[in-house]
This record gives C-alpha cells, structure tokens and sequence, in this order.
C-alpha cells in the first residue's frame, strides 16, 4: 500500500506559547523515522497535531493513501484512526482497572480492525508472549516494561498503516528500553509498518530508525537522510554523543 505523512511549515502551540514553528518532514511507506529531542521540544505536540487531538495554527499536514491525500488538519480524531493512523501515547495511558484483554479489544474498536480482530491478537501475543501469559491481569498491576508492551499491542489492534509512538523509553530501565525498541523494530520486519516514533533515547533509537530528524526548541534543527548522516552531524555530536564542536 502506497502511503506518506507529510508536514510542511506547521505551526502550533497552546495560547500564546508557540511548541511548533515552520516544522517539515515527511515520512514513507515502510520507514521507521525518528524524532529526536529533549523535553519540552515539541515532540508530542507533533504526534498530537498528526492525531488531529491539537489544531495547528497553520501549515500543511497530509496523509496519502493509494494516491489519495487527506487533510489531516480538517479532520476530527476518530476519522484520522480510521484512516489507520494509531498512537502509542507518552505515558501509556492504559486502563488500569481493565485487564490485558479487554484494554487490547478497544484498539480494535476502528471498522476494519474488527474483522482482524483474532489475527491481530495472535500477533500481539506472539510479539509480546508475556501479554498472553497475562491476559487477564488488570493492566495497573503490571510492570512499566508490561504496560509499555501493552500500550505498543493495543495500537497494534487497530490495524494501522502508520504508528506514532512516543517516547517509548520513558520510565523504563536501560533494558527494558533496548528490549522494548527491539520489539518495535521486529514488528516493522514482520508485517512492514510505517512508525514515525518520537523519542529522546537517541542511541536506542537509531538502532531500528532509518534516518531521523533533530527538534530544537520546535523547530526542525536537523534533516537527516541516513543515520549515518545523523550520527556525522556537528549538533548531534555536541547534544548526544559528547563530541567537541
């Protein structure tokens, strides 16, 4: 399936406090892109303008389907993830007083996911086996690496063409983190997801990312079209990997 996010000059923020300026980039079918920066840059507020959850005060954001571009500026939350966009949310956001189940039917509540609703769960559950092992626990007793599986699975049951995920290393240990970025990347060489995955980790991320942007202030300060060419910029040297500059 042939399909593209593409931003261009968006702005946004909340009032008078600008979290967005003259952001662009584009993601493609099949690439995992990442968006790097530290808190309080404008990461979620991205993924929330992507999601239609915040309104941008102006600029282009279009999401294109076999050919066909949608306004994702025009439309309202719900119609944007029946268009298959779905997020992992900071923070996970689960139901903790509904059990692992029941918090992975309501991500298949979209109409598509529906009829795919026993495929989608038996690839959740081979990905993530410890969910099986838990299906009937209350997602708030689990542990924040479980919770962070369950967050990623539940997405995963609405079928998406494109994943958002972000920050998906918050609150978790170191391995956890490496365990949980492995798991995204598998699931892209398994069934071919799009992720456009924001996050601050910048050495786990360029692990499974085919190239990645740099947000400074909420502004695009890098656009990188490799990880090589991430890791060789002067701004990454100096703000993730010590480097002298």
């Amino acid at each position: 399936m042939a399909l593209s996010l593409a931003i261009e000059g968006l702005d946004a923020g909340y009032g008078a406090v600008k979290a967005l300026r003259g952001v662009t980039l584009h993601v493609e079918a099949g690439e995992t892109v990442a968006l790097l920066g530290t808190n309080g840059n404008g990461k979620s507020t991205l993924m929330k303008c992507v999601m239609g959850l915040v309104r941008p005060d102006s600029g282009r954001l279009a999401l294109s389907i076999d050919g066909v571009a949608h306004d994702l500026t025009k439309l309202s939350p719900e119609a944007i993830v029946d268009l298959g966009v779905a997020l992992v949310p900071e923070g996970r956001r689960l139901f903790p007083k509904l059990t692992v189940t029941e918090n992975l039917m309501l991500g298949a509540f979209r109409k598509v996911a529906r009829s795919a609703i026993q495929q989608n769960l038996a690839l959740v559950f081979d990905t993530f086996p410890v969910l099986e092992e838990r299906r009937n626990q209350l997602a708030g007793t689990m542990s924040g690496g479980q919770q962070q599986m369950l967050a990623i699975a539940r997405a995963l049951m609405s079928s998406p063409r494109l994943l958002l995920i972000d920050e998906p290393s918050v609150g978790l240990s170191p391995l956890l983190v490496s365990q949980t970025i492995a798991k995204i990347g598998e699931l892209k060489q398994r069934v071919g997801l799009t992720v456009l995955m924001a996050e601050q980790n910048f050495n786990q991320a360029i692990r499974i990312a085919d190239r990645g942007y740099i947000i400074v202030h909420g502004e695009i300060a890098v656009a990188a079209q490799s990880v090589d060419e991430l890791k060789a910029n002067d701004i990454v040297k100096r703000l993730y990997l010590g480097g002298v500059v």
